[in-house]
Parts: C-alpha cells; sequence; structure tokens
C-alpha cells in the first residue's frame, strides 16, 4: 500500500497492533469514512502476521453466505491455528442478522448453530490429536472447548465504524459492540498530517 505514514496515522497503527496481539482483542474504530481505519488495520495485520479476510458483499449475498464466511474463519483459527483478522465495515451489514453473529463472537467467542453435526464430528477429530499432545483429556466437550479457545486466540476483528445515530442505535442492541472491543476513536487529521498527504 502507498500509504503516507504521518505521526498521528502510525499511533493508530500501533494502538490497532496493541489491540490485536492480545487474545480476543478486538479492536473498534470509529470516525468518519476516509481517515484510513481500513488500510491501517490492513498495516496492523501485516505487522501481526495476521491473514486480512474481509467479505464480499454482492446482491445475492445473504445471512448464509455470512454463515459460509464465519465457518470458513473458525476452521482456520481453530482447526489450522493461524492468525486471522476480520475487517468488517458498516457498509456490509446488509441486515441486522450479521450482528447478531458478530455479537456472539465477540461476547464469548462462539456462536451459536454455526456448525452442523456433522461438521462438529469432523472438527473434533481434527483438533483432538492436537488437544492430547496438549495433555486435554479427549472428551467430545474438552476437544470442542480447546477448538473454541485457539478460535478466541487466533481470530481478531477490526469493526470501521462512523459515528452517527444508526451506529447509535446498533450499539444499544448489541452491546458486545462496544463491551467487548477497544475503541480508537478517529478524530480530524492535523494540519500537517494534511499538507503531508497533498505534497505527496
Amino acid at each position: 500500500m502507498d500509504l503516507v505514514l504521518f505521526e498521528d496515522a502510525m499511533k493508530h497503527a500501533c494502538k490497532i497492533t496493541r489491540i490485536i496481539t492480545a487474545a480476543q482483542g478486538h479492536a473498534l474504530l470509529v470516525g468518519v469514512g476516509g481517515m484510513g481505519k481500513q488500510s491501517l488495520s490492513r498495516l496492523s495485520a501485516f505487522i501481526c502476521q495476521y491473514t486480512n479476510v474481509g467479505i464480499v458483499i454482492s446482491s445475492s449475498y445473504s445471512q448464509n453466505d455470512f454463515k459460509t464466511d464465519l465457518q470458513a474463519m473458525f476452521m482456520k483459527t481453530g482447526c489450522k491455528d493461524e492468525g486471522l483478522m476480520f475487517l468488517f465495515t458498516e457498509g456490509q451489514i446488509k441486515t441486522e442478522g450479521f450482528l447478531v453473529f458478530l455479537n456472539d463472537l465477540l461476547s464469548s467467542g462462539e456462536i451459536a448453530d454455526l456448525f452442523v453435526a456433522e461438521d462438529v464430528d469432523a472438527i473434533l477429530n481434527t483438533v483432538g490429536p492436537a488437544a492430547k499432545s496438549d495433555g486435554i483429556p479427549v472428551t467430545p466437550t474438552n476437544v470442542w472447548n480447546y477448538f473454541i479457545s485457539r478460535v478466541k486466540k487466533n481470530l481478531h476483528m477490526a469493526l470501521c465504524m462512523s459515528p452517527s445515530d444508526l451506529f447509535r442505535s446498533r450499539a444499544r442492541k448489541f452491546p458486545a459492540i462496544i463491551n467487548c472491543t477497544v475503541i480508537d476513536w478517529f478524530h480530524p487529521w492535523p494540519t500537517d498530517a494534511l499538507l503531508s498527504v497533498a505534497a505527496k
């Protein structure tokens, strides 16, 4: 990415990096559009050596498609033990149902009924040997909890929102958006920052 990294942008990148390096570390980035929230999130994911993932919204994208994308993220972070940063913007909220899933993910690290029984069995078989090598007694409950603990450790979110009445109402309906994230406010850039961008 071709970024002009003035001091304020670097401070935000450092903040986001610090948030997403923690287990269950999720960042809520609040500021008007075009302030670089997504670019700085991608930079922070690169610094942490996480894979950066997002969803591609189309006219036919539904709640089931979102569920499928979340399943893929859980498999990567829980089964393969890979670090992953999920970048999600308010423009991608096609229905409030998306926020129900995200609220569960942020609050407990687990989404109810995300996987069908056959998928759960496949996950238990995949993760069982790793759980055993970590000294965990191999029972379905223990292995599932081990899988979820890996997801919590490896899956991080960067939520990009604009300060608005809609954001306020969503925060009331889905409290984990506020309670289970670390908020980074993007205030207007200082004059020297704008000059450095203009000069570049």
